[in-house]
C-alpha cells in the first residue's frame, strides 16, 4: 500500500512540477491502466474490489460500502451484479461471441440466461454500432433486469440463419456497492476535491485514465507541504457520487474550496474545461488559467456546464452547486472511439498522460499559491531600489518581466484581487510570481489579506 503522507515533509508546492519526469509517469500511469484494463467493472461487485486492490498500491485508500437498498436522495442501490462467463456459440459449438474476448462482449448487469434460440429471436438482444462496424459498443442496463451481447457490426452480419446456444453465467444477489477515498491533510481544514470514477469494463481513456492520473497526482503530493487538505475520491459513475455525497454533504459544504472530476485524460487530444455551474468559481478560474499558460502550443477549449457528462452533475447539482468543473483532453462524446472498444489501450498515450498529470499539478500549484494580497504603503510606489530588489542599472532589458510582475503586484494588491487576478491583468503565469512574492513580503511591502486569504 501507498505511504500516507510523511507528517515532517517539506517539500515546497513549487518544486512539484520538477519532480514529474514524463518518461517516468507516463510509463507509470500506461503500466497501472494496463493492469487494470482486463478487468470488468460495473457499479457494483467483484471488479470494483479487484481495481481497489491494485489501486491500493499506489494511493491509501479507504475503503467503504453500502447495501442493496440503500437510498441516496432519489436513488437507491440494486443488486450487486458478477459475471464468470458468456458466450454465443453456432451449431458446431463454436463461441462466435466470447466474454472472454471483451468484456464489453455482455451488456454490463445483464440477467443471467441459458438458452437456445433462432438468429430472429436473437437479434432484439445484439447491439452494435453501424456507423463504426468494427467497433463493440458499450450497453447498460443497471436498473432493469435484461440480458443482452454486443458485437461489431462485422461479426453481426457475418451471423448466418440457424440457431445459436447463448449463455450469461451472471448473478443478481443482495450485496452491496463499494467506493474508496483518501485524504491529505494541509494546513488549512479548506478542501480541494479531486473525484475519478471506477464502474466501466475495458475502456482506457473514458475510466481508467482518471485513476491513475489520481493515484500519481497523490504520490507527488503526499511528499509535499500542503495548505490545502486535498480529498481524493473513487467511486462507481453518479450512483456512487450519490452515495458519496449522501454520507459527506455536510463536511464538503463546510470545506470545499475548489473541486475537480478527473476523467479523459490519456489521449493527446486538445484540453477541454468544462465550467462548474457556478460558471465564476476560484475552479473555473485557476483551471482556465492554468490552460491558458501552461503551453501556448496546446489547443484550449472551454465550455459552460451543461447537465449531462460526468460526476460533474451530482456535484453541481441545484441544492449543492459546489465548486466543482472537470478538466478533461478530448471531453467524453467527442471522440469517436468513445464507449466503444476502440477506446483501449493504443488509444491512449504516454505522453498525454504525463502531459495531463503535470497540467492537473499546475492547478493544484496555482491553488496552493492563490491569496489576497495588499500593499500597505499605497500612496505611489515604494523606492524599490532602496529594498535591494531593482536592478541597480535602469532601463536594461534583463529582469523587466521580474520588474514587470513586482509593478503589477503593487498596483493591484488590494485586499480584493487575488493572485491569479494579477497574474491575468499581466498576462503572465501566477507561479512566476513566486519570487517577487516573497520579495515583496521579505521587504514588508506586501502582506497576506488575512480577511480574504482563503478565497
Amino acid at each position: 500500500m501507498a505511504s500516507k503522507k510523511p507528517p515532517d515533509s517539506d517539500t515546497h508546492i513549487n518544486d512539484i512540477i520538477s519532480r514529474i519526469d514524463p518518461k517516468v509517469s507516463g510509463k507509470t500511469m500506461v503500466d497501472l491502466m494496463s493492469n487494470l484494463f482486463p478487468i470488468c467493472r460495473s457499479i457494483t461487485g467483484r471488479g470494483v474490489l479487484e481495481t481497489f486492490a491494485i489501486l491500493r498500491n499506489y494511493i491509501d485508500l479507504r475503503i467503504h460500502e453500502v447495501p442493496t437498498g440503500y437510498q441516496a436522495y432519489d436513488w437507491v442501490v440494486p443488486k450487486e451484479w458478477n459475471i464468470r462467463d458468456a458466450y454465443i456459440k453456432n451449431k458446431h459449438g463454436e463461441r462466435v461471441i466470447d466474454f472472454n474476448q471483451s468484456n464489453l462482449h455482455v451488456v454490463n448487469y445483464s440477467a443471467p440466461i441459458s438458452a437456445t434460440m433462432p438468429l430472429d429471436q436473437l437479434k432484439p438482444h445484439l447491439h452494435t454500432k453501424p456507423d463504426m462496424p468494427n467497433a463493440i459498443p458499450y450497453v447498460t442496463s443497471y436498473y432493469k433486469e435484461q440480458w443482452g451481447f454486443c458485437l461489431t457490426q462485422n461479426q453481426l452480419d457475418e451471423l448466418p440463419e440457424g440457431e445459436y446456444e447463448i449463455l450469461i453465467d451472471s448473478s443478481l444477489t443482495e450485496g452491496k456497492l463499494t467506493y474508496a477515498d483518501a485524504i491529505l491533510p494541509g494546513k488549512s481544514e479548506e478542501e480541494i476535491l479531486l473525484s475519478t470514477y471506477v464502474c466501466h469494463p475495458s475502456l482506457a481513456n473514458d475510466n481508467l485514465s482518471g485513476p491513475a492520473l489520481t493515484s500519481l497526482l497523490y504520490q507527488i503530493l503526499a511528499q509535499t507541504n500542503l495548505r490545502y487538505t486535498y480529498r481524493f475520491v473513487f467511486v462507481p459513475e453518479t450512483l456512487g457520487t450519490l452515495v458519496y455525497l449522501s454520507k459527506h454533504d455536510e463536511h464538503i459544504g463546510r470545506n470545499l474550496h475548489a473541486g475537480y472530476v478527473v476523467t479523459c485524460v490519456g489521449n493527446s487530444g486538445p484540453y477541454t474545461y468544462k465550467r462548474s455551474r457556478q460558471g465564476n468559481s476560484i475552479a473555473d478560474k485557476v483551471a482556465e488559467h492554468c490552460l491558458k499558460h501552461v503551453d501556448e502550443k496546446e489547443t484550449i477549449n472551454v465550455v459552460d456546464f451543461f447537465p449531462l457528462g460526468s460526476d460533474e452533475r451530482q456535484y453541481c447539482s441545484p441544492g449543492f452547486n459546489f465548486p466543482v468543473g472537470s478538466l478533461m483532453r478530448s471531453m467524453y462524446g467527442t471522440y469517436p472511439e468513445y464507449h466503444t472498444s476502440l477506446d483501449n489501450m493504443e488509444f491512449v498515450s504516454k505522453e498525454g498522460l504525463a502531459s495531463s498529470l503535470k497540467v492537473y499539478a499546475r492547478v493544484v500549484q496555482i491553488h496552493e499559491l492563490n491569496k489576497v494580497y495588499i500593499n500597505p504603503s499605497p500612496y505611489g510606489e515604494p523606492h524599490l531600489s532602496k529594498h535591494g530588489i531593482y536592478p541597480t542599472i535602469g532601463g536594461q532589458k534583463e529582469g523587466r518581466e521580474s520588474v514587470e510582475r513586482t509593478m503589477y503586484l503593487l498596483a493591484y494588491a488590494d485586499g480584493i484581487n487575488d493572485l491569479v487576478d494579477i497574474a491575468n491583468l499581466a498576462n503572465q503565469p501566477a507561479w512566476a510570481f513566486t519570487p517577487e512574492v516573497e520579495a515583496l513580503t521579505k521587504a514588508g511591502l506586501l502582506r497576506i489579506h488575512e480577511e480574504n486569504a482563503g478565497r
